[in-house]
C-alpha cells in the first residue's frame, strides 16, 4: 500500500521547525513541509496558492496549515484535489475573525502601521499565548525567521481581507480552548483542545501524535471528537 503524502504549512512568518514535535507513522505516511515564499508585488492570496500548489508532486496529498497557513491551504485546496485538509489554530471563514481584527479592517489601521511594529507583533503573540520563560523566547526567535518587510505587509493585508464568508465542508478544524489570537467563542464547528494556545502545534504535539494520524485516517468518521483533554 501506497504511503499518505502529508504536506505542512507553518503560520505567518514562521518556519517548518514548529512542527519539530509532530510524529507521524513513517510506514504510512510521507510528510513534506512547504515554506514561505516572499510575494510577487501586489501578488493576490489566489495566485501565491497557486505559485504554492507547484510545489507539490504527489497526487491527493493532506493538506494540514497552521493559522495563516490554514487560510492557504484551504486557497490552496480550490485548485488540486485533497484527501484531507486540516487547520489548526486558524479560521474557515472571514467572519470567525475576532472583533478587533474586523474593526483594524474596517479603519484600514494595518496601513499605517510600520513593518518593525508588525514583526513585533507576531513575536507578541507568541509570547501571550502562555509561553513566556526565556527558553521559550529563544525558540521563537527560531520559529519567526520569515522577516522580509514586504511578505510581512502582504501576509497581515492578506489575513485581514480574506474575503471567504462561507466555510469549505471538507474542513477539518482543530482548534485550542485558549487561543488568544483567533478565540475559540468565535469558533464554529471545531476540535476543541483543552488548553490549547495559538501555538498548541508545538507546546500540545502530544494530543496531536496521538490524535493526528487517526484524523487523517478518517478513524472517527463515526462523528466522535478525538479526546481533546490529552495533552
Amino acid at each position: 500500500m501506497s504511503k499518505i503524502p502529508v504536506y505542512f504549512m507553518p503560520g505567518l512568518a514562521a518556519n517548518p521547525l514548529i512542527f519539530e514535535r509532530i510524529k507521524l507513522d513513517e510506514t504510512l505516511f510521507d510528510v513534506y513541509y512547504l515554506e514561505w515564499e516572499i510575494p510577487e508585488k501586489e501578488e493576490s492570496l489566489e495566485d501565491y496558492a497557486k505559485r504554492l500548489v507547484l510545489k507539490i508532486k504527489e497526487e491527493n496529498p493532506v493538506l494540514i496549515g497552521v493559522s495563516f497557513g490554514g487560510i492557504l491551504v484551504q486557497e490552496m485546496a480550490k485548485h488540486i484535489s485533497v484527501r484531507k485538509l486540516i487547520i489548526i489554530s486558524s479560521i474557515k471563514t472571514n467572519l470567525e475573525l475576532p472583533k478587533r481584527l474586523q474593526f483594524i479592517k474596517k479603519t484600514k489601521l494595518y496601513k499605517l502601521v510600520p513593518i518593525s511594529l508588525l514583526l513585533g507583533f507576531v513575536k507578541l503573540v507568541q509570547l501571550i499565548s502562555g509561553e513566556k520563560t526565556k527558553h521559550k523566547m529563544q525558540l521563537y526567535e527560531k520559529f519567526l525567521s520569515v522577516r522580509d518587510e514586504r511578505y510581512l505587509k502582504w501576509a497581515f493585508e492578506k489575513v485581514l481581507l480574506w474575503n471567504c464568508p462561507v466555510a469549505n465542508e471538507k474542513v477539518i478544524h482543530i482548534h485550542g480552548s485558549r487561543d488568544e489570537v483567533f478565540p475559540v467563542k468565535n469558533i464554529k464547528n471545531c476540535i476543541v483542545v483543552a488548553g490549547g494556545t495559538h501555538v498548541m502545534i508545538y507546546t500540545k504535539y502530544r494530543w496531536f501524535n496521538a490524535n493526528l494520524a487517526n484524523i487523517i485516517l478518517g478513524k472517527n468518521s463515526n462523528g466522535e471528537i478525538p479526546n481533546s483533554n490529552f495533552y
